[in-house]
């Protein structure tokens, strides 16, 4: 296979394994992000989540990862559910009403890693999705796959932003795409203005101190007292900033049984989640990214809520 050829292959694999989308980048150092992402750092809008400020020149340099890297073959996964919860309860973000992303993505990624191989035999690789020090929105951007929203999130015309990004990084010289040269987000404001918490302090930059999914998952220690009242039923994670993203009128319901809630979870009122015990949480949420925050930490989320 000539890389005209191959490039077509690995695109048309990632449809046939239900990829909303593909596109490729020429791996390399990523210059322009180098001082936003330091300078994002140095104000402490990571919070006190210390494995960003690690791995510095890895997050900067796909070579430092995968070592030959020439190619960043990006990936959007949907993840856009038909079904949603009790509109009058408690809420968790969309993402994680089913099995763990990691899991399902990776073993997609795995399989479509082989079917290369068969083709071309061994070559050198890695794959990710949210699992290390990778830009995964920046080299989406680089491939053309969408820009970069006010909310800082990816976005597609096509597809909106309620898809996971997902990545292989590898040693093939492959046919590349270009970024888009328009940001469609022109003068909207929708996701700065419906913050509860105003995590968004300027176009692209997130606060993560103020972010409701840094609060109810990424945050181990008590919430903030000045976030009472502002939370909105939140428990883990948020989608308000999706929500309310005109772009997203064009999302459309993922095909992935594995991303199906338990029928129960869309159907808990309040009571339901206060009442909740370890053995249910663990029953209810397993395989699931929700038990990244441990019954501890889930139950000092509905708690917070609760005491509003």
């Amino acid at each position: 296979m000539n890389k005209e050829e191959l490039t077509k292959f690995i695109k048309s694999k990632a449809f046939e394994y239900s990829f909303l989308d593909c596109g490729i980048s020429k791996s390399g150092f990523l210059e322009e992000e180098a001082p936003n992402l330091e300078l994002w750092l140095n104000k402490g809008y990571q919070g006190k989540m210390h494995y960003l400020e690690k791995n510095f020149d890895k997050r900067l340099n796909p070579s430092l990862l995968v070592e030959g890297a020439k190619s960043v073959i990006s990936f959007l996964y949907n993840y856009y559910p038909e079904h949603k919860q009790n509109s009058d309860s408690y809420k968790i973000a969309k993402y994680a009403y089913g099995k763990d992303y990691h899991t399902v993505i990776k073993e997609k990624l795995g399989q479509l890693v082989l079917e290369i191989q068969k083709h071309i035999g061994e070559f050198t690789y890695r794959v990710f999705t949210d699992s290390a020090p990778v830009m995964e929105r920046t080299w989406a951007k680089k491939s053309g796959l969408g820009w970069i929203g006010k909310n800082s999130l990816l976005l597609s015309k096509q597809k909106g932003s309620f898809f996971f990004l997902a990545e292989i990084i590898c040693d093939l010289e492959l046919e590349y795409d270009y970024p888009l040269k328009t940001d469609h987000c022109g003068s909207c404001t929708r996701c700065i203005d419906a913050c509860p918490t105003q995590a968004i302090v300027k176009n692209g930059v997130i606060d993560a101190n103020k972010c409701i999914s840094y609060l109810t998952i990424e945050l181990k220690d008590q919430i903030p007292e000045e976030f009472k009242g502002k939370m909105q039923d939140w428990i883990f994670g948020c989608d308000v900033c999706q929500d309310v993203c005109p772009w997203n009128r064009f999302s459309k319901q993922h095909s992935e049984p594995q991303f199906e809630p338990p029928p129960e979870l869309l159907h808990f009122t309040r009571k339901d989640w206060q009442d909740l015990q370890q053995e249910a949480f663990s029953n209810l949420f397993k395989g699931s990214a929700v038990k990244r925050t441990k019954f501890t930490g889930f139950k000092r989320n509905i708690d917070f809520n609760k005491d509003e």
